[in-house]
């Protein structure tokens, strides 16, 4: 397994976290004030994706590498796009916000799964990122949740 390979998924990752702790950032004034359990949520998975960012990193500078530390232009053109739709939506806000942070955490799985198969990771590099996958699947099934009350 090449270093270079490990780094570069890595990096890859670094960009979900990115864009995860922006989308969240983005949205945090919108509905998060509003809802004590979303907010609650909120408040829970930024701090998570801070430190998962940081496990990120370490392991990208442990392997020699150097950490590129921002977001992705198809997590910022997703941004600008919710933006767009949410200046229309007249009514249920949270419930459209909820929609688009359940779209983004899929996405963050399917991310994370696709650098798990690709079998580019080091023994190390893959406990992390299945540790950090499974906390991402444990917040898109907390906000799976959420939605479903806010619609029943």
């Amino acid at each position: 397994m090449e270093n270079s390979k490990t780094i570069s998924v890595l990096n890859d990752l670094l960009h979900i976290i990115n864009d995860r702790l922006e989308g969240f950032e983005k949205v945090e004034g919108k509905v998060w004030e509003k809802n004590h359990k979303l907010q609650d949520q909120y408040e829970h998975i930024t701090s998570q994706s801070k430190i998962m960012k940081n496990e990120i990193i370490n392991l990208i500078t442990a392997r020699g590498g150097d950490a590129n530390d921002s977001a992705s232009l198809s997590g910022s053109l997703h941004r600008a796009w919710i933006d767009i739709k949410n200046s229309f939506v007249v009514g249920h806000l949270e419930e459209s916000t909820l929609q688009n942070v359940i779209f983004g955490e899929n996405a963050a799985i399917q991310a994370y799964q696709e650098a798990l198969d690709s079998n580019d990771l080091d023994p190390e590099s893959s406990e992390v990122v299945s540790e950090q996958l499974k906390k991402i699947k444990d917040s898109c099934h907390e906000f799976k949740g959420i939605s479903n009350n806010i619609n029943a």
